[in-house]
């Protein structure tokens, strides 16, 4: 049998704690899984001096190394993320050391990764440069913001360039181990640790499914939040342009200039996330006909709430019945 793929794991203060241990279990489960037959997954999490982090549940976790102890080849370097609440926002939290080390041990890897706002920390390293990449959500368009150079696309669970990958919000780095020993492995032995976990080994629709479409950041024009508030018990009304420009008494243009200012979306695409948000909750939490849930959430058809689905959340009203 060949040697075990050796997966390093960076951690630092205030990580998710999931982000570290959801990778490491679906690693040490495709082990014990594939044992007998094929090369399993050594497993350690390292920090800048071997010390134990504190992650943002509060719980302590363990290191095995510190950056120093670190030598040699590499097969899977993953970085965890830490996000914290600032002035009501969300920000990712950037360790200038762990990001120089990255940069320093990257090439002695065969695949690199973060978990969700670990991208923050490969960017900041420069291993993103020229690449797409993904994220949390809730930070991605900082990530856009602040590295250009990244193709920043906000809704992919996972992403992988070549060796290295991206992923979304905690769980979702489940997802990614789960793709890697797919991989390393075989189909066979990813789907048998998926069941084994209770996990899917490949689900369907971006994050944007589990986002609010309606999260955009309040306004401070009166008109802009009133409307709003309107909007979303009357979805099954004439949500127009004009019909929502003359509401407001201003042009279609004026109109569309500021709630773009206030909300930085556009009517159109507002409206379309409200009803879509609306038909969520419906298949979420009613049995309605597809053909009802349509008409109430405001997107009309049948046909139209399954483009909407497609294009925004990559799946169909069914299949988000069954599963949520």
């Amino acid at each position: 049998m060949s040697q075990p793929h050796r997966v390093v794991i960076v951690a630092f203060p205030g990580i998710e704690l999931l982000d570290a241990t959801g990778p490491a279990e679906v690693f040490s489960v495709a082990s014990r899984v594939g044992r007998g037959d094929r090369s399993g997954y050594l497993v350690r999490i390292a920090t800048a001096d071997g010390a134990p982090v504190t992650t943002s549940s509060g719980v302590r976790l363990m290191a095995d190394l510190d950056f120093d102890d670190v030598l040699g080849p590499i097969d899977t370097l993953l970085v965890a993320g830490a996000i914290e609440l600032v002035d009501g926002g969300v920000e990712p939290v950037i360790d200038h050391q762990v990001a120089s080390w990255l940069r320093r041990a990257a090439p002695r890897a065969r695949r690199i990764g973060s978990i969700c706002a670990g991208a923050h920390l490969l960017a900041a390293a420069g291993l993103l440069e020229g690449r797409p990449a993904t994220t949390h959500w809730l930070t991605a368009g900082r990530l856009a913001a602040e590295h250009p150079g990244v193709r920043v696309d906000p809704d992919p669970i996972f992403i992988r360039d070549g060796r290295v990958w991206t992923c979304a919000g905690v769980t979702s780095g489940m997802d990614m181990a789960l793709a890697m020993v797919a991989e390393d492995h075989g189909q066979d032995l990813a789907l048998a640790t998926a069941r084994l976990m209770v996990m899917y080994v490949k689900r369907s629709g971006g994050q944007s499914q589990f986002s609010v479409p309606l999260s955009v950041q309040g306004s401070s024009d009166d008109r802009i939040d009133e409307l709003r508030r309107w909007i979303a018990e009357h979805l099954a009304e004439d949500l127009s342009l004009e019909a929502l420009a003359a509401r407001t008494h201003l042009s279609t243009r004026h109109f569309t200039r500021l709630f773009h200012q206030r909300t930085s979306t556009t009517p159109a695409a507002y409206v379309e996330a409200a009803r879509l948000e609306a038909a969520r909750r419906l298949l979420e939490d009613s049995d309605r006909s597809l053909p009802e849930v349509a008409a109430a959430s405001g997107l009309g058809s049948v046909e139209t709430l399954h483009r909407v689905f497609r294009r925004r959340l990559g799946t169909t009203p069914a299949e988000y019945r069954r599963r949520f």
